[in-house]
């Protein structure tokens, strides 16, 4: 069940996508006035819609009226669990297409909003095959509000494609990697042995993938460009600390979900892997952190001071970002193994 905090969110969220935006932007003298003792229920509004609206219909071919769907009630949305380190909001739509994430770390919302959003669409309508997760909206609050001005509730939120969309419950056989490059210093890992740190805090660190991608060159030179081009975009305007979301779902002759972009099958959609086993689902995800925004310049700082001490190297958050990426396609490359005739000599084999 909902508490009540994560119904009035979900509500704000779910308010913000229905309604008409520009009637929304009529200024009404009383409504800041009444909004800003609200604690969880901020008024949302869609930052840049005509950039979003243009990349669903036009680029990803995403109808209006379908999209609008997904978000038909007040209660659309489920919560989600703690997913990682950021301290984000998280839901899911109820048709398990659309993932919705808070972003409460000004530094992180501004820079998407003032330093990448434009080049993140301009990239999108020119690589249709990129592997950058697909936003579909990214939503602000409109009036100050109490809550968010405490941090009670988050003020920005992204929407975006779930990858495990298809997914029948959580006790599937399908697996989820969220990967980065382990070779960096991480203090919770790294200092004392992992001692200082419980383990639940540990498991919020990146997987580990011990196994290999099977694929076909082919596979995986449409793997390779499209990490390569979309890692140049982020290292362009500074990003670090991204990471892969890696899916594996069985083999299975029924009928696959249906994909809420309608698109062929791709890393998006499901790539048969050549051992006959698996379908792999890729995105690269979290690229909101910006070396030269003032928190991530204190952080280096802080770890540059640390190393003067004890000399563990940089972080993934505290490195250059030519540096991260080149970090990031290694571990994408190390992933792969090509196998030409693995399909056909698993049917052999059965």
């Amino acid at each position: 069940m909902q508490s009540h905090r994560d119904k009035r969110i979900s509500r704000s969220i779910v308010y913000a996508i229905l309604s008409d935006d520009e009637a929304d932007k009529r200024f009404r003298i009383w409504r800041p006035l009444r909004t800003f003792f609200r604690l969880y229920g901020l008024v949302l509004t869609r930052q840049r819609p005509e950039l979003f609206r243009k990349l669903r219909t036009e680029t990803w071919n995403l109808p209006e009226d379908e999209y609008r769907s997904s978000f038909k009630d007040a209660d659309s949305l489920m919560p989600e669990g703690d997913m990682g380190y950021s301290g984000s909001t998280f839901f899911i739509t109820k048709d398990n297409k659309y993932l919705i994430k808070s972003i409460p770390r000004q530094f992180e919302h501004s820079f998407f909003r003032d330093d990448l959003l434009k080049p993140y669409v301009s990239h999108m309508q020119s690589h249709p095959d990129s592997l950058l997760v697909r936003i579909t909206d990214f939503l602000g609050w409109h009036y100050r509000s109490i809550g968010g001005i405490l941090g009670i509730a988050p003020s920005y939120h992204l929407v975006m494609e779930n990858l495990l969309h298809g997914q029948a419950d959580e006790d599937s056989k399908w697996q989820t990697f969220d990967l980065k490059p382990m070779s960096y210093f991480f203090p919770e890992r790294d200092i004392a042995g992992g001692k200082l740190a419980s383990q639940a805090t540990k498991s919020k660190l990146a997987d580990d993938f011990n196994d290999k991608l099977l694929l076909t060159r082919e596979q995986a030179d449409e793997f390779f460009q499209a990490i390569e081009a979309d890692t140049e975009l982020l290292a362009r305007h500074n990003a670090v600390d991204y990471s892969l979301m890696l899916v594996r779902i069985p083999r299975d002759p029924a009928p696959q979900p249906e994909d809420p972009f309608k698109d062929p099958p791709n890393w998006r959609t499901g790539v048969p892997s050549q051992d006959n086993k698996w379908l792999v689902r890729a995105v690269i995800l979290d690229f909101f952190w910006a070396k030269h925004k003032v928190h991530a310049k204190a952080m280096t700082m802080l770890i540059n001071a640390w190393n003067l001490i004890d000399r563990k190297g940089p972080m993934s958050i505290t490195t250059d970002a030519p540096e991260y990426r080149g970090r990031f396609l290694e571990m994408c490359r190390e992933m792969v193994e090509i196998k030409e005739n693995a399909v056909v000599d698993a049917l052999v084999d059965a």
